[in-house]
C-alpha cells in the first residue's frame, strides 16, 4: 500500500510539473539583422521579380527622374531638419491616393505631397496660397505618383505651430 501510495504522488508530481513548463510563454528569439551581402542578394532577387523590373523601369523614365529629382532639391534640408518654406497649391491629394490626409505644396517651384500619420484638425483652416514653414524628416519616391512625397512632422505658419507630430507610443 506504501508503494502504491508513493508511486501515485510521484506521478502526479511529474503531470503537474510538466503542466506548469508547458503554460510558459514561449521565449522568441529576435531575428538577426541581416548582413550587407544578404541585403544586396534580397534586392537582386526582388529585381528580378516583375514588380521590381517595373520599378526599374519607372526610375529610368522621365516621370520617375523628375520625382528623383524634386526630392534630391531637398534633400540637405530633410537631412538637417530645417525650415523649408512652402506655399500651399491643393487642399486634396491627387486622385486615387492611397496616403491618407495630406496636401499639396510648392518648394522652390518644385510640387510635392505633404502627407501626415494622423488626421491633423488645425491643418483643415488651410487654404490655398498659404505660406508655411515645414521641417521633416523624410521625403520618399514611389511610381504611383508623380511626386516626391514629404512626410510631415513639423508645420508653422505665421510663426505658429499648426501642428507638431507626436513621438510614438513606447517607441523611442
Amino acid at each position: 500500500m506504501y508503494a502504491l501510495t508513493v508511486t501515485l504522488v510521484v506521478l502526479s508530481g511529474l503531470v503537474f510539473a510538466s503542466r506548469e513548463v508547458k503554460k510558459e510563454p514561449a521565449k522568441t528569439v529576435a531575428p538577426k539583422p541581416l548582413t550587407d551581402a544578404e541585403k544586396r542578394a534580397a534586392r537582386k532577387a526582388w529585381e528580378a521579380t516583375p514588380a521590381g523590373r517595373q520599378f526599374k523601369k519607372w526610375e529610368a523614365s522621365p516621370a520617375g527622374q523628375k520625382v528623383y529629382a524634386g526630392a534630391a532639391k531637398i534633400r540637405k534640408s530633410i537631412n538637417d531638419y530645417t525650415d523649408m518654406e512652402a506655399v500651399v497649391t491643393s487642399l486634396s491629394l491627387p486622385p486615387g491616393s492611397l496616403l491618407g490626409f495630406g496636401v499639396m505644396v510648392n518648394i522652390d517651384g518644385v510640387e510635392y505631397i505633404l502627407r501626415f500619420d494622423d488626421d491633423p484638425q488645425q491643418l483643415r483652416r488651410l487654404q490655398v496660397n498659404d505660406k508655411i514653414m515645414i521641417k521633416s524628416h523624410g521625403v520618399s519616391c514611389a511610381p504611383k505618383y508623380a511626386y516626391p512625397i514629404i512626410s510631415g512632422e513639423h508645420v508653422e505658419r505665421d510663426g505658429t505651430i499648426m501642428y507638431q507630430h507626436l513621438p510614438r507610443k513606447g517607441g523611442c
